[in-house]
């Protein structure tokens, strides 16, 4: 059974989302589309239903493979706590704390031989060796919040968790609208989905836009050269994921290139920009 005709838009689908899947798939990214996802313990990627934003069997498979020496409960806590319900945390807050697992582990209690506590650190990533993570690129995922169900057009999971976001508009529609009609309805509908979020990108093929899940529509940014020798793509899509979406690179700012501040109007997010990133 194939999606409805509607999905087969030809100048958004054929001319914007299947070259961007593809150069995904060029960077090693695995690919799927989730348009007819089945949900449970043996569905399509094992998500309960459509609220769930994480993958469980990924990140239950990346925890064990980067813990080898460390008990299934141990596993289980880290777990637990990376999926918990943090819905009553501001956006930014919650997007904070998961960045701070993510990056330093996730501690966990065990007992020790006489019964007492000892505490463990999980990894969630595998920062030095990119290839030991899992990378998902998914196409039109659908996600529920306690109201609204949204179908998004580029999520890209990295062990399981969904830290890119991607909105991509026709060639023809001005880039401004994937931000004002369509990112800031997801961040309401389904806030969900952004607590883990690293990574923003809005492209309508020939213009794209980078930002952070706090990042208003005058601070999202063009990502201009793949790499310090200039190399541009054909297309601004192109070079954007050319050059922030390569595994090594895509966890080098996230690692190592975003951070958190507070301003005027409370906590806000930032990442690198392009001369930043390639001057470093």
């Amino acid at each position: 059974m194939s999606p409805p005709a509607l999905f087969d838009d030809y100048s958004e689908n054929t001319l914007v989302e299947q070259p961007a899947i593809a150069l995904f798939a060029a960077l090693r990214w695995q690919t799927a589309n989730l348009y007819l996802e089945t949900f449970g313990p043996q569905g399509t990627e094992g998500r309960e239903s459509e609220h769930q934003v994480i993958l469980p069997r990924r990140l239950k498979q990346a925890l064990k493979k980067l813990n080898a020496t460390l008990p299934d409960e141990a596993l289980t806590q880290a777990f637990d706590d990376l999926t918990r319900d943090r819905s009553t945390l501001t956006p930014v807050a919650a997007n904070r704390e998961l960045y701070r697992l993510l990056k330093d582990g996730v501690k966990v209690s065990l007992p020790d031989a006489e019964g007492n506590p000892t505490a463990e650190t999980v990894k969630v990533m595998d920062w030095n060796h990119p290839q030991a993570n899992d990378f998902l690129l998914a196409s039109q995922v659908w996600v529920a919040g306690d109201m609204y169900r949204r179908r998004c057009d580029l999520v890209g999971f990295v062990n399981g968790l969904p830290l890119l976001f991607a909105e991509l508009k026709a060639t023809h529609k001005n880039l401004k609208t994937a931000y004002d009609e369509n990112l800031r309805d997801y961040r309401y509908a389904i806030p969900q989905l952004f607590a883990p979020n690293a990574l923003i990108l809005l492209s309508n093929g020939s213009h794209t836009k980078i930002g952070s899940l706090s990042a208003e529509w005058e601070h999202c940014f063009e990502w201009k050269r793949i790499n310090d020798e200039g190399e541009h793509g054909v297309v601004s899509l192109e070079t954007a994921i050319r050059g922030l979406c390569d595994p090594a690179r895509f966890l080098d700012l996230v690692e190592n290139f975003t951070l958190f501040e507070e301003a005027r109007g409370g906590l806000i997010k930032k990442v690198a920009k392009n001369h930043q990133y390639l001057g470093v």
